[in-house]
Order: C-alpha cells, then sequence, then structure tokens
C-alpha cells in the first residue's frame, strides 16, 4: 500500500482528529477481522471434530437467521444470558458426527475456536490509527470463547464484549455504549466489521461503516477517515486496494 508513515513510524500521523478538530475513534470487530476468516476456523474445526458439515448448516442455519422457534440459544449466549457449558451440552445434542460416535460436549467452544489465529497485520493497522490520536475499541459478540488478551492493552483504549455488557451486535444500545467508552459519538466513529448487517446498523447510528475483506483494503479506507482533511467517508471502489 502506498503512504509514507509519519511521527512515530503512523502512516495516520495527526490522523486521529478530523479538520474541523474532533478526536475520531475506531471500533473493530474481531472474529473475522482480526482473525482469518470466520468459515475457514470453523470449518477446521469441523474436520478435527469429525462433524458433519451439511448437518451442521442445517442445524445453525435457523440459529443464524434467527428464524428459528422458541428462544435463539446463539443470542442468548452471546448476551450472556446462558452458560457456556450449557450452550455446549445443547450444541453439541443436535449435531452429527461422522463416525458415528456422539460430539463431545465438553471444551467444544474452545475447540471451536482454536483456529482463529490473530491477523498481526490489521492489529498493526490499529495501533497505528492509536499513535496517531484515534481512539480504539474492540466490539465483539461472544460465543464465552477466550480472546487473545494479550494483544488487546497495546492496540484498544476499551474492550466491549458482548456477554459482559448484556448485549450483542447488531442492536444500536451496544454500539451506543461502545462510542461513550471512548467519549465520542457516533458520527466521529469508523465501525469494522465482516458482516455486513453489523455495518449497517453502525451506519444507521451516523458511523462511518467499512465492511471487512482483507486488511489491505481495510487499511486503505481507514487512512481516508483518519485523514484530517478528508470527509471521513469511504473511498469510491476503484480507488480500493485490490
Amino acid at each position: 500500500m502506498d503512504g509514507n508513515p509519519g511521527v512515530n513510524g503512523s502512516r495516520f500521523a495527526n490522523g486521529g482528529y478530523s479538520a474541523d478538530g474532533n478526536r475520531r475513534g475506531v471500533i473493530c470487530d474481531w472474529g473475522g477481522v482480526l482473525t482469518p476468516p470466520l468459515v475457514d476456523g470453523i470449518l477446521a474445526w469441523l474436520e478435527d471434530d469429525r462433524i458433519d458439515v451439511d448437518h451442521y448448516r442445517e442445524v445453525m442455519r435457523p440459529y443464524f437467521e434467527d428464524s428459528c422457534q422458541g428462544e435463539n440459544l446463539v443470542h442468548a449466549l452471546e448476551r450472556g444470558e446462558i452458560d457456556r457449558c450449557e450452550f455446549e451440552r445443547e450444541l453439541a445434542a443436535m449435531l452429527r458426527s461422522t463416525h458415528g460416535g456422539p460430539v463431545v460436549a465438553d471444551g467444544l467452544i474452545d475447540r471451536m475456536f482454536c483456529r482463529f489465529d490473530p491477523v498481526h497485520d490489521m492489529y498493526e493497522a490499529l495501533r497505528e490509527a492509536r499513535r496517531s490520536g484515534a481512539s480504539t475499541a474492540l466490539l465483539s459478540n461472544s460465543w464465552g470463547n477466550c480472546y487473545p488478551r494479550e494483544h488487546f492493552d497495546t492496540t484498544f483504549d476499551t474492550v466491549v464484549i458482548s456477554g459482559e455488557v448484556g448485549m450483542r451486535k447488531p442492536d444500536p444500545d451496544i454500539y451506543l455504549h461502545t462510542c461513550e467508552r471512548i467519549g465520542l459519538g457516533p458520527e466521529h466513529c469508523v465501525f469494522i466489521d465482516d458482516l455486513e448487517h453489523n455495518v449497517l446498523t453502525a451506519q444507521e447510528l451516523g458511523m462511518t461503516g467499512i465492511l471487512h475483506t482483507d486488511v489491505d483494503t481495510t487499511r486503505l479506507e481507514l487512512e481516508r477517515f483518519l485523514t484530517p482533511d478528508g470527509d471521513g467517508a469511504p473511498p469510491a471502489p476503484d480507488q480500493r486496494a485490490a
């Protein structure tokens, strides 16, 4: 990507502020942005645990589409309303193995997320934004999984985990709560996520939205937002990184 680094090695030098002097904020998702694509990690887990992939998709589709009958266990888990172990038991009972035996419930969430390795270039892009003066926040829907918190202190001013605050994306309140945590209005923030419906909610609240597909494109759009004399809007499609 083109661009010269500024002070402290940041290409966003003095870019944490808009042209009118307002501080800016960068709010970022975790899974699929700071990790490889969600589908890659999930497929690796299904293969490791010898779980029927097509059956998993069939079972989970109503929960992801919110078309299930009765309580949505995924949403309840993300809001911290049900215990992780209870969810593991419920999910394991619904899944089908390819070896004929039961799916092991104990430790299922840890195994599911064990391939979600850090994307260090994306962490560094956020650190550059923070060094430039922007406030940074993590906003993540959690399945009770462990996070690589050793990377968080150097990257984020605040961390908002859905199960810890009783809200989940795309509920508007969790976006506004995150903005409050960094002391900024939505209009001064950019939100980065790999799921379009999450980005659309952020935009409806007045944030700039970046739908993450790869690190280079997101860095380019983030640089546009943080440029002091820029308009805070993502670049046109023909200006984006290949």
